[in-house]
Protein backbone atom coordinates (compact mmCIF):
# COMPACT_ATOMS: atom_id res chain seq x y z
CA UNK A 1 0.00 0.00 0.00
CA UNK A 2 1.62 3.12 -0.63
CA UNK A 3 1.20 6.29 1.41
CA UNK A 4 -0.95 9.24 0.25
CA UNK A 5 1.48 11.92 -1.11
CA UNK A 6 1.23 15.47 -0.34
CA UNK A 7 -0.84 17.73 -2.81
CA UNK A 8 1.05 20.93 -1.60
CA UNK A 9 4.29 21.72 -1.20
CA UNK A 10 5.70 18.47 -2.68
CA UNK A 11 8.83 20.03 -2.29
CA UNK A 12 9.73 20.83 1.38
CA UNK A 13 10.73 17.28 1.89
CA UNK A 14 13.47 16.90 -0.33
CA UNK A 15 14.52 20.60 0.46
CA UNK A 16 14.51 19.45 4.32
CA UNK A 17 16.98 16.86 3.34
CA UNK A 18 19.48 19.58 1.86
CA UNK A 19 19.52 21.95 3.80
CA UNK A 20 18.29 23.61 7.29
CA UNK A 21 14.95 26.39 6.03
CA UNK A 22 14.37 29.44 8.08
CA UNK A 23 11.23 29.95 9.46
CA UNK A 24 9.92 33.65 10.13
CA UNK A 25 9.56 35.42 13.64
CA UNK A 26 7.21 36.59 15.76
CA UNK A 27 4.02 38.31 14.93
CA UNK A 28 2.87 39.75 17.62
CA UNK A 29 5.68 41.71 18.31
CA UNK A 30 5.99 43.42 14.68
CA UNK A 31 2.31 44.62 15.11
CA UNK A 32 2.93 46.15 18.34
CA UNK A 33 5.51 48.43 16.67
CA UNK A 34 2.69 49.79 14.28
CA UNK A 35 1.16 51.17 17.93
CA UNK A 36 -2.34 50.63 16.47
CA UNK A 37 -5.32 52.11 18.03
CA UNK A 38 -8.47 51.07 18.63
CA UNK A 39 -10.02 52.85 15.24
CA UNK A 40 -6.71 51.07 13.18
CA UNK A 41 -8.16 47.91 14.61
CA UNK A 42 -11.88 48.02 13.95
CA UNK A 43 -11.45 50.02 10.26
CA UNK A 44 -13.94 51.43 8.61
CA UNK A 45 -16.34 47.91 8.38
CA UNK A 46 -15.85 47.31 12.47
CA UNK A 47 -15.66 51.05 13.36
CA UNK A 48 -19.40 50.87 15.46
CA UNK A 49 -18.38 47.20 16.81
CA UNK A 50 -19.98 46.63 20.28
CA UNK A 51 -17.09 45.58 21.91
CA UNK A 52 -13.46 46.72 22.16
CA UNK A 53 -11.48 44.93 19.52
CA UNK A 54 -7.68 45.86 20.14
CA UNK A 55 -5.35 43.46 20.25
CA UNK A 56 -7.63 41.12 18.42
CA UNK A 57 -4.41 40.79 15.64
CA UNK A 58 -5.95 38.11 14.17
CA UNK A 59 -8.72 41.09 12.85
CA UNK A 60 -5.73 42.95 11.30
CA UNK A 61 -5.86 40.45 8.39
CA UNK A 62 -9.37 42.20 7.59
CA UNK A 63 -8.94 45.59 8.81
CA UNK A 64 -5.44 46.26 7.98
CA UNK A 65 -4.23 43.66 5.31
CA UNK A 66 -1.46 46.00 4.24
CA UNK A 67 -0.14 45.60 8.13
CA UNK A 68 0.32 42.11 7.96
CA UNK A 69 1.61 42.14 4.16
CA UNK A 70 4.61 44.39 5.51
CA UNK A 71 5.56 42.41 8.45
CA UNK A 72 5.75 38.76 5.87
CA UNK A 73 7.62 40.83 3.87
CA UNK A 74 10.27 41.75 5.95
CA UNK A 75 10.79 38.14 7.10
CA UNK A 76 10.80 37.09 3.60
CA UNK A 77 13.36 39.66 2.83
CA UNK A 78 15.02 38.72 5.64
CA UNK A 79 15.91 35.26 4.29
CA UNK A 80 12.42 33.74 5.53
CA UNK A 81 11.97 30.26 3.82
CA UNK A 82 8.48 29.81 5.57
CA UNK A 83 5.94 32.22 6.74
CA UNK A 84 3.12 31.54 8.95
CA UNK A 85 -0.07 33.11 8.53
CA UNK A 86 -1.71 35.12 11.19
CA UNK A 87 -4.24 33.00 12.95
CA UNK A 88 -2.78 31.70 15.99
CA UNK A 89 -6.28 32.90 17.15
CA UNK A 90 -8.41 32.51 14.80
CA UNK A 91 -10.38 29.90 15.82
CA UNK A 92 -13.63 30.47 16.73
CA UNK A 93 -13.15 29.13 20.44
CA UNK A 94 -10.45 32.34 20.63
CA UNK A 95 -12.45 34.65 18.85
CA UNK A 96 -15.35 34.24 21.08
CA UNK A 97 -13.24 36.60 23.94
CA UNK A 98 -13.87 39.74 21.06
CA UNK A 99 -17.62 38.56 20.22
CA UNK A 100 -16.14 37.61 16.53
CA UNK A 101 -16.52 33.78 16.34
CA UNK A 102 -18.62 34.11 13.21
CA UNK A 103 -15.70 35.97 11.67
CA UNK A 104 -13.27 32.86 12.25
CA UNK A 105 -13.46 31.26 9.06
CA UNK A 106 -12.70 34.49 6.87
CA UNK A 107 -9.96 35.48 9.56
CA UNK A 108 -8.10 32.47 8.44
CA UNK A 109 -8.71 32.74 4.45
CA UNK A 110 -8.37 36.52 4.48
CA UNK A 111 -4.96 35.53 6.41
CA UNK A 112 -3.68 32.94 4.22
CA UNK A 113 -4.28 35.04 0.96
CA UNK A 114 -2.28 37.86 2.76
CA UNK A 115 0.85 34.82 3.31
CA UNK A 116 0.39 33.60 -0.38
CA UNK A 117 0.81 36.67 -1.91
CA UNK A 118 3.93 37.70 -0.22
CA UNK A 119 5.33 34.12 -0.89
CA UNK A 120 4.41 34.40 -4.51
CA UNK A 121 5.98 37.88 -4.89
CA UNK A 122 9.27 36.55 -3.22
CA UNK A 123 10.07 32.87 -4.81
CA UNK A 124 12.13 32.14 -7.04
CA UNK A 125 12.91 28.60 -8.81
CA UNK A 126 16.02 28.13 -6.72
CA UNK A 127 14.15 29.26 -3.57
CA UNK A 128 10.38 28.43 -3.14
CA UNK A 129 8.55 30.12 -0.26
CA UNK A 130 5.53 28.08 1.57
CA UNK A 131 2.94 29.57 3.98
CA UNK A 132 2.74 27.79 7.24
CA UNK A 133 -1.27 27.92 7.97
CA UNK A 134 -0.74 28.45 12.12
CA UNK A 135 -3.31 26.73 14.34
CA UNK A 136 -2.38 27.91 18.02
CA UNK A 137 -3.84 26.57 21.35
CA UNK A 138 -6.89 28.67 21.92
CA UNK A 139 -7.56 29.90 25.56
CA UNK A 140 -9.30 26.97 27.08
CA UNK A 141 -7.60 23.70 27.35
CA UNK A 142 -9.12 20.03 27.50
CA UNK A 143 -6.79 18.78 30.09
CA UNK A 144 -6.24 21.56 32.82
CA UNK A 145 -9.24 22.90 34.94
CA UNK A 146 -9.82 26.53 34.79
CA UNK A 147 -11.28 26.11 38.29
CA UNK A 148 -8.53 25.88 41.05
CA UNK A 149 -11.05 24.70 43.33
CA UNK A 150 -12.35 21.81 41.18
CA UNK A 151 -9.42 19.90 39.35
CA UNK A 152 -12.25 18.03 36.82
CA UNK A 153 -13.95 21.05 36.09
CA UNK A 154 -13.24 22.11 32.17
CA UNK A 155 -14.59 24.80 30.13
CA UNK A 156 -14.28 23.26 26.43
CA UNK A 157 -14.81 19.87 25.14
CA UNK A 158 -12.73 17.56 22.56
CA UNK A 159 -14.93 17.73 20.07
CA UNK A 160 -15.66 21.83 20.30
CA UNK A 161 -11.73 22.14 19.68
CA UNK A 162 -12.21 19.53 17.16
CA UNK A 163 -14.46 21.81 15.06
CA UNK A 164 -13.27 24.93 15.80
CA UNK A 165 -9.41 23.24 14.24
CA UNK A 166 -11.51 21.75 11.28
CA UNK A 167 -12.89 25.17 10.54
CA UNK A 168 -9.36 26.76 10.77
CA UNK A 169 -8.02 24.25 8.78
CA UNK A 170 -10.39 24.96 6.12
CA UNK A 171 -10.36 28.12 5.67
CA UNK A 172 -6.39 28.30 5.73
CA UNK A 173 -6.02 25.56 2.93
CA UNK A 174 -8.92 27.85 0.93
CA UNK A 175 -6.98 30.66 1.28
CA UNK A 176 -3.60 28.91 -0.55
CA UNK A 177 -1.74 27.27 2.99
CA UNK A 178 1.16 24.56 1.84
CA UNK A 179 1.52 23.42 5.41
CA UNK A 180 -0.34 23.45 8.60
CA UNK A 181 1.72 24.09 11.79
CA UNK A 182 0.36 23.51 15.34
CA UNK A 183 2.06 25.25 17.58
CA UNK A 184 2.80 26.45 21.02
CA UNK A 185 1.31 23.37 22.82
CA UNK A 186 0.84 23.48 26.19
CA UNK A 187 -1.96 20.74 26.78
CA UNK A 188 -1.68 17.64 24.20
CA UNK A 189 -4.93 17.03 24.53
CA UNK A 190 -6.11 20.67 22.71
CA UNK A 191 -2.91 19.80 19.91
CA UNK A 192 -4.72 16.31 19.43
CA UNK A 193 -8.25 17.50 19.02
CA UNK A 194 -6.22 19.73 15.94
CA UNK A 195 -4.45 16.44 14.50
CA UNK A 196 -7.99 14.81 14.56
CA UNK A 197 -9.32 17.69 12.91
CA UNK A 198 -6.71 18.07 10.10
CA UNK A 199 -7.02 14.23 9.26
CA UNK A 200 -10.33 14.43 8.89
CA UNK A 201 -10.38 17.61 6.69
CA UNK A 202 -7.73 15.32 4.95
CA UNK A 203 -10.08 12.60 4.69
CA UNK A 204 -12.78 14.77 3.34
CA UNK A 205 -11.19 16.84 0.74
CA UNK A 206 -8.57 14.60 -0.45
CA UNK A 207 -6.00 17.39 0.82
CA UNK A 208 -2.87 16.06 1.96
CA UNK A 209 -0.40 18.81 3.38
CA UNK A 210 2.28 18.66 5.61
CA UNK A 211 1.96 18.94 8.88
CA UNK A 212 4.71 20.09 11.56
CA UNK A 213 3.93 20.01 15.33
CA UNK A 214 5.72 22.27 17.89
CA UNK A 215 5.03 22.07 21.80
CA UNK A 216 6.25 24.67 24.22
CA UNK A 217 7.93 23.58 27.71
CA UNK A 218 7.27 26.48 30.29
CA UNK A 219 9.60 26.14 32.41
CA UNK A 220 13.04 24.07 33.66
CA UNK A 221 10.35 21.44 34.34
CA UNK A 222 11.31 20.28 31.21
CA UNK A 223 7.59 19.66 30.89
CA UNK A 224 5.00 21.29 28.51
CA UNK A 225 2.20 22.84 31.35
CA UNK A 226 -0.27 19.73 31.26
CA UNK A 227 2.53 17.71 32.05
CA UNK A 228 4.08 15.41 29.66
CA UNK A 229 8.08 15.43 29.18
CA UNK A 230 8.83 16.02 25.20
CA UNK A 231 9.44 12.14 25.04
CA UNK A 232 5.79 11.97 26.30
CA UNK A 233 4.99 14.85 23.76
CA UNK A 234 6.44 13.31 21.18
CA UNK A 235 4.97 9.57 22.06
CA UNK A 236 1.73 11.24 21.90
CA UNK A 237 1.96 12.90 18.62
CA UNK A 238 3.76 10.64 16.68
CA UNK A 239 0.80 8.67 14.99
CA UNK A 240 0.28 11.60 12.98
CA UNK A 241 3.65 10.96 11.33
CA UNK A 242 4.45 14.86 10.91
CA UNK A 243 7.22 15.95 8.65
CA UNK A 244 9.01 18.18 11.70
CA UNK A 245 8.60 18.34 15.36
CA UNK A 246 9.85 20.76 17.69
CA UNK A 247 9.41 23.10 20.51
CA UNK A 248 8.68 27.06 19.98
CA UNK A 249 8.28 29.86 22.34
CA UNK A 250 8.27 30.39 26.42
CA UNK A 251 11.78 29.65 26.90
CA UNK A 252 15.32 31.47 24.73
CA UNK A 253 17.31 29.26 22.96
CA UNK A 254 19.90 29.64 26.33
CA UNK A 255 17.39 27.32 27.86
CA UNK A 256 15.67 25.48 25.17
CA UNK A 257 18.86 23.46 24.36
CA UNK A 258 18.69 20.71 26.59
CA UNK A 259 14.70 19.61 25.44
CA UNK A 260 15.71 20.26 21.62
CA UNK A 261 18.34 18.06 22.81
CA UNK A 262 16.12 15.46 24.33
CA UNK A 263 13.51 15.99 21.09
CA UNK A 264 16.15 15.50 18.54
CA UNK A 265 16.95 12.02 20.31
CA UNK A 266 14.11 10.50 20.90
CA UNK A 267 11.75 11.57 17.19
CA UNK A 268 14.74 10.05 15.35
CA UNK A 269 12.55 9.66 12.06
CA UNK A 270 11.60 13.10 11.86
CA UNK A 271 12.95 16.61 11.17
CA UNK A 272 13.49 18.60 14.13
CA UNK A 273 12.44 22.56 13.99
CA UNK A 274 13.01 24.95 16.89
CA UNK A 275 12.09 28.63 17.23
CA UNK A 276 12.80 30.05 20.61
CA UNK A 277 11.83 33.57 21.95
CA UNK A 278 13.65 36.35 22.26
CA UNK A 279 15.33 35.16 25.40
CA UNK A 280 14.29 36.14 29.00
CA UNK A 281 12.05 39.07 29.67
CA UNK A 282 14.21 42.78 29.52
CA UNK A 283 12.06 46.00 29.77
CA UNK A 284 14.79 47.81 29.01
CA UNK A 285 15.16 46.12 25.48
CA UNK A 286 13.32 47.30 22.50
CA UNK A 287 11.06 43.81 22.14
CA UNK A 288 11.14 43.11 25.74
CA UNK A 289 13.14 40.45 25.71
CA UNK A 290 17.25 39.98 26.53
CA UNK A 291 18.44 37.88 23.43
CA UNK A 292 19.42 40.22 20.51
CA UNK A 293 19.86 38.84 16.88
CA UNK A 294 23.36 38.03 17.06
CA UNK A 295 22.85 35.83 20.22
CA UNK A 296 19.98 33.98 19.12
CA UNK A 297 21.58 33.19 15.65
CA UNK A 298 25.11 32.50 17.51
CA UNK A 299 22.88 29.81 20.01
CA UNK A 300 21.31 28.22 16.91
CA UNK A 301 24.12 27.72 14.80
CA UNK A 302 25.41 25.63 17.74
CA UNK A 303 22.38 23.94 17.74
CA UNK A 304 23.14 23.40 14.10
CA UNK A 305 26.55 22.68 14.66
CA UNK A 306 25.62 19.52 17.42
CA UNK A 307 23.33 18.34 14.75
CA UNK A 308 20.01 18.50 16.28
CA UNK A 309 17.89 20.57 13.82
CA UNK A 310 16.22 21.36 10.60
CA UNK A 311 13.81 24.32 10.94
CA UNK A 312 15.08 27.24 12.77
CA UNK A 313 13.81 30.64 13.27
CA UNK A 314 11.79 32.54 16.33
CA UNK A 315 8.86 33.24 18.37
CA UNK A 316 7.83 36.20 21.17
CA UNK A 317 10.10 39.00 20.73
CA UNK A 318 12.54 38.35 17.55
CA UNK A 319 12.04 40.37 14.55
CA UNK A 320 13.12 40.60 10.76
CA UNK A 321 16.89 41.09 12.52
CA UNK A 322 16.77 38.12 14.36
CA UNK A 323 15.73 36.02 11.00
CA UNK A 324 18.35 37.86 8.61
CA UNK A 325 21.23 37.02 11.67
CA UNK A 326 19.99 33.20 11.96
CA UNK A 327 19.46 32.93 7.96
CA UNK A 328 23.11 34.16 7.90
CA UNK A 329 24.68 31.68 10.62
CA UNK A 330 23.00 28.63 9.59
CA UNK A 331 22.86 28.84 5.78
CA UNK A 332 26.18 27.53 5.61
CA UNK A 333 25.58 24.45 7.61
CA UNK A 334 24.29 20.69 7.15
CA UNK A 335 20.47 20.02 8.69
CA UNK A 336 19.99 17.10 10.95
CA UNK A 337 19.90 13.41 8.84
CA UNK A 338 16.75 12.18 9.75
CA UNK A 339 17.19 8.13 10.27
CA UNK A 340 14.34 6.84 8.14
CA UNK A 341 11.87 8.68 5.81
CA UNK A 342 8.15 7.98 6.87
CA UNK A 343 7.16 7.55 2.92
CA UNK A 344 9.80 4.87 2.81
CA UNK A 345 8.65 3.26 6.21
CA UNK A 346 4.70 2.94 4.89
CA UNK A 347 5.90 1.68 1.76
CA UNK A 348 7.95 -0.94 3.62
CA UNK A 349 5.25 -1.73 6.07
CA UNK A 350 2.57 -1.80 3.29
CA UNK A 351 4.87 -4.28 1.44
CA UNK A 352 5.54 -6.45 4.48
CA UNK A 353 2.03 -6.46 4.75
CA UNK A 354 1.15 -8.03 1.14
CA UNK A 355 3.97 -10.38 1.66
Amino acid sequence: MKPTAYTRAQALPEILQRRIVILDGAMGTMIQRFRLDEAAYRGERFKDFHKDVKGNNELLSLTRPDVIRDIHEGYLAAGADIIETNTFGATRIAQEDYDMADLAYEMNVASARIARAACDKFSTPDKPRFVAGALGPTPRTASISPDVNDAGARNVTFDQLRAAYYEQTQGLVEGGADVLLVETIFDTLNAKAALFAIEQFFDDSGERLPVLISGTVTDASGRILSGQTVTAFWASVRHVKPLAVGLNCALGATLMRPYIQELAKVAGDTFISCYPNAGLPNPMSETGFDETPEVTSRLLKEFADEGLVNIVGGCCGTTPQHIGAIHEAVGPLAPRARRVFYQEEAADTGADAAA
